[in-house]
């Protein structure tokens, strides 16, 4: 993807090494010159001959944060890589955290440079030749409580480097994930997501890396992993606090150097990916206590994404409502309703412990059980009660009410054990349960041991 004569300006103090980079960058084709100070930088790269800046992070006079800043300002096209010593990892991350496309730690090996090179200046001639995809206005971003992180995700979006998204379930971290892929220059390429709380230790590392045939017992043919389907475009790793501390060690290396082995595999895989992670675990309490690698994280968390409750966005109740009530009205199939304004102060008022996951549900109840054209303030207490306050229907022992109950939430979805399951906020298996539980009938066996009525969620 890039030119052979692609100009990579080294800006080093240190004569020798210096030197040895910039022979090290001409041996893999690229055109490169050393300069020792970021003042001399400056003066050639007003001259537009260069494509990149590979600085150190500790230069003498202006240091190379200064020399970042004054690049990314007049130079915003010119991708900067800053060289740092073991034991600076935080700066280096800062670095890119104003601006920085990547760093590399002393010392390394000349691949990584020259593959650290390289990505960085695909990554800038897609940016470059690209505009980025305006996706799809989304309820749960395009609100006045996310206008931050918003800002924060369209600047990150035209960047390479690797995001961390952090938030308490249910405030739509995966949403972030997604508007930030079709923002990127990544837009037409794979999104592919993998939920890693979702396998265990084993499995996890067969589905992110894939694996030979014969790897294993059942391995009858090679299966590709989560990272090569996602060439290209960008890998999602949802709840990465979940990943056990041996696939950590694999994962770095894949942030590294942008490669793997598949399972029983003989072959290094490279890959042109971005990553992008999000948790709701502390990482850094999890560092602490040795449950999580601290190089790691220094990795993942280069552009972070704080995505705030929806508790602290009061203000997003109205406009996250107007936009719910059409979707739902029209998935459910019922008629358009209005919202009253007790009952919007009622929705803004309340915790949302379970943030717009919880928030939707209760939604998608008021929408189905209000029979008028309005709901009311009223309505939606009774909903919230009805919600947060452990009801008959999740209670073993009242299996008369439970009944009735789970008549009138089958009667109200028409039938639809699907909507019902929904309105539940339960999975269809754990609806047919109770069904047969309380002696209503289901067209579905029960696969669940007789002896145990799963009344939870």
């Amino acid at each position: 993807m890039r030119s052979p004569s692609s100009r990579v300006l080294v800006v080093e103090d240190d004569q020798v090494l210096g030197r040895l980079l910039a022979d090290l960058l001409r041996q893999a084709d690229f055109a490169s010159e050393h300069v020792i100070s970021g003042e001399v930088a400056l003066r050639e790269l007003q001259t537009g001959r260069f494509d990149l800046v590979l600085s150190d992070l500790r230069l003498p006079g202006m240091d190379g944060l200064v020399l970042l800043s004054k690049i990314t300002n007049r130079w915003p096209d010119v991708p900067v890589v800053m060289l740092t010593a073991h034991g600076s990892v935080p700066i280096a991350v800062e670095a890119m955290k104003r601006g920085a496309a990547d760093f590399l730690a002393k010392p390394f090996e000349r691949e990584q440079l020259v593959g650290v090179i390289e990505r960085t200046l695909v990554a800038s001639l897609k940016a470059q030749s690209e505009p980025p995809a305006d996706p799809a206005s989304s309820a749960l971003i395009e609100t006045p409580g996310l206008a931050e992180v918003m800002k924060i995700v369209r600047r990150a979006a035209n960047s390479s480097s690797t995001v961390l998204i952090r938030g308490e379930s249910g405030t739509g971290k995966g949403v972030v994930a997604r508007v930030l892929h079709a923002l990127s220059p990544r837009a037409a390429q794979p999104f592919v997501k993998l939920q890693c709380a979702a396998f265990p230790e084993a499995l996890l590392e067969s589905e992110l890396f894939g694996y030979e045939k014969g790897a294993f017992t059942g391995a009858s043919m090679r299966k590709l992993g989560r990272v090569e389907l996602a060439q290209g475009g960008t890998l999602f790793l949802d709840e990465i606090g979940d990943v056990a501390l041996p696939l950590q060690v694999k994962l770095l290396r894949l942030l590294e150097e942008r490669q793997f082995e598949r399972l029983g595999g003989m072959h290094t895989q490279s890959v042109d990916v971005r990553i992008v992670a999000a948790t709701h675990r502390p990482l850094e309490q999890m560092i602490r206590q040795g449950q999580f690698r601290e190089d790691l994280f220094y990795r993942l968390n280069v552009l972070p994404v704080e995505v705030p409750p929806l508790r602290q966005r009061p203000g997003d109740i109205s406009s996250l409502a107007l936009r719910f009530l059409d979707e739902l009205e029209a998935a459910c199939q019922r008629p358009k309703k209005s919202i009253s304004a007790d009952g919007l102060k009622q929705l803004q008022e309340h915790r949302w412990p379970g943030n717009v996951r919880e928030w939707r549900n209760v939604m998608e109840r008021l929408v189905v059980f209000v029979d008028g054209a309005e709901i009311s303030g009223i309505d939606v207490h009774q909903e919230l009660v009805r919600a947060n306050s452990a009801p008959i229907l999740t209670a073993p022992g009242r299996l008369g009410s439970a009944r009735e109950e789970l008549e009138a939430i089958l009667a109200k979805a028409g039938g639809n054990r699907s909507l019902a399951a929904r309105l539940l906020g339960v999975s269809r298996r754990t609806l047919y349960n109770r069904l047969a539980a309380v002696g209503i009938g289901v067209d579905k066996p029960n696969t669940e041991p007789s002896s145990e009525l799963n009344w939870a969620p």
